[in-house]
């Protein structure tokens, strides 16, 4: 089973910019979707971003268009997540998901944490 590991989490300013990346153990196409995830205090786990993993269509949900963007990198087996203009309501801990048509995986997770 392919693992998952996120990384680039950390505490930023209002508007500013974070990476965060997700690390496979094995090739991504062995998920047919890649995905992320977040999970604010008190609140559901939501998606907030999907990519296919061999045509790469990314879908970001429409809240964050224009500050989030997903990528996937087959030959470094990651699938990535840029955060832009970040806002306080964006702290969370943010999950990277793999879909295949027999499971869901999940990483641990990274903390994100946005300071006004």
């Amino acid at each position: 089973q392919v693992q998952l590991v996120e990384s680039g989490g950390g505490t930023v300013q209002t508007g500013g910019s974070l990476r965060l990346s997700c690390a496979a153990s094995g090739s991504i196409l062995s998920f047919t979707v890649g995905a992320w995830y977040r999970q604010a205090p008190g609140k559901e786990r939501e998606r907030i971003a999907r990519i296919t993993t061999d045509g790469g269509i990314a879908t970001v949900e429409n809240d964050l268009k224009g500050r989030f963007t997903i990528s996937r990198d087959i030959i470094n087996k990651r699938i990535d997540l840029q955060m832009n203009a970040l806002k306080p309501q964006d702290t969370a801990v943010y999950y990277c998901s793999g879909i295949s048509r027999q499971a869901q995986s999940w990483g641990r997770g990274t903390q994100v944490t946005v300071t006004s």
